[in-house]
């Protein structure tokens, strides 16, 4: 016989269900064994856009002359491929910038009703690495806590701002007492799973078939919570890597954008280079006031609604120059450091661009899209005719690259290749 359960004890079990994305995305633990040369994944997304006037060449091919963008990271350019007309599909949401929230994720119809997000590519990157290293995965935003990386469950794992942070969660060991304060938060992470366990078991008997079968994916995924609860125990036990970097200082301004993004990109290379994570996912934001950019006078957020007027993209071009120009130094980075076979960025897929193919028209067609780095053959400009090939196409080839065995995710029809 199924007897009732009341309202109070479902929303304790739900409540705790909620909880668990972010005991998956806990600092992750004890490395199994390092790969020789490890694949690593990096996503950055410029969320209003670049401006495609000064971003797409006008021909594909080798040959393509670069344009102002372009021109500014084209000592790379045997270093990264150029897509265009790629797309996510049905990406109107309740809010203009919903598109933000699926980049990586490519669901449909962000912020409708009913809507629920799916898993980002980069999480599923990190699921399948697990803890090879002490983070799975890296989430960093220049502003808000907001991310662009969602769990299978689709619960965003919210991202750090602050570089001096990152920093310390990354490098600094703690003193004693520290350390000692966070070995009794994760015993006592541990009873509470045991108590959810518990209450589990206890409640199971009292619903309803189906309902037990929702019980047994949340009982599941508590068992994989204690999983990764012994994997950051393990780690606890290891010390952080010492590297050679002043630790950063925190901006607290928020007009200086391009100060900001800087310190996150001066991070990349050394959270990789430790093998600290080998996924990282980035989202430079809408700051909301006016950025510290020579001759600009107004918030990106305005002037990518331009209205072709000339003189708000005169504007804009700046701000998307200072953009454009800091993540060539990220390139120079990772080039610059050495690896087991190569390059930091021969073994580094990064992916950059944004969620807006026009942000003037918050439309999700023709996104900018570059991939550097990774071992995959570049210098040439790959053009989609129809401005809607699916992004997901080449986020399956990313995962394979990744080691992931999969020739599926999202909108994707098919494995992307080229050469």
């Amino acid at each position: 016989m199924t007897l009732p359960v009341n309202r109070r004890t479902f929303l304790r079990a739900s409540g705790v269900a909620l909880a668990l994305p972010l005991l998956e995305s806990m600092h992750p633990a004890l490395a199994r064994a390092a790969a020789a040369s490890p694949k690593r994944m990096v996503n950055i997304c410029s969320t209003l856009g670049l401006y495609s006037g000064s971003w797409f060449p006008t021909t594909g091919g080798a040959g393509y002359e670069a344009t102002e963008y372009l021109s500014l990271i084209d000592g790379h350019r045997d270093r990264y491929t150029l897509f265009s007309g790629f797309a996510h599909q049905e990406q109107s949401g309740r809010q203009p910038h919903n598109s933000e929230i699926t980049w990586l994720t490519a669901a449909r119809r962000p912020g409708m009703d009913g809507f629920r997000n799916t898993i980002s590519v980069d999480q599923v990157a990190a699921n399948h690495l697990g803890y090879v290293t002490r983070f799975p995965s890296v989430v960093l935003s220049t502003v808000t806590p907001q991310s662009q990386s969602f769990t299978r469950s689709g619960a965003m794992v919210p991202a750090e701002t602050s570089a001096a942070e990152l920093f310390r969660k990354m490098f600094l060991q703690g003193t004693p007492e520290e350390v000692a304060r966070e070995a009794q938060s994760l015993n006592d992470g541990g009873s509470i799973l045991d108590r959810l366990k518990s209450q589990t078991t206890a409640l199971r008997r009292r619903v309803s078939a189906g309902d037990q079968q929702k019980l047994d994916s949340y009982f599941e995924a508590v068992r994989t919570a204690e999983e990764n609860l012994a994997e950051v125990k393990a780690w606890q036990q290891k010390p952080k890597p010492v590297v050679d970097a002043t630790p950063p200082t925190d901006i607290p301004n928020p007009a200086d954008l391009i100060g900001r993004v800087k310190a996150m990109f001066h991070m990349i290379p050394l959270i990789l280079e430790t093998d600290s994570s080998r996924v990282i996912s980035m989202m430079i934001q809408d700051h909301g006031v006016v950025p510290q950019v020579p001759g600009v006078s107004s918030d990106q957020h305005s002037l990518s609604h331009h209205g072709q007027d000339d003189a708000k993209i005169a504007q804009l071009k700046k701000v998307e120059v200072e953009i454009v120009t800091v993540f060539n130094d990220l390139l120079t980075q990772l080039q610059e450091r050495s690896d087991t076979n190569g390059s930091l960025l021969d073994q580094t897929a990064v992916l950059f661009g944004s969620n807006l193919g026009n942000a003037n028209a918050h439309t999700s067609d023709d996104l900018p899209v570059l991939l550097a780095g990774g071992g995959f053959s570049h210098g040439q400009h790959i053009v989609h005719e129809g401005d809607n090939a699916p992004l997901c196409n080449l986020f399956v080839t990313m995962l394979q690259n990744m080691g992931v065995e999969t020739d599926a995710f999202g909108q994707s029809t098919s494995t992307l290749t080229w050469g």
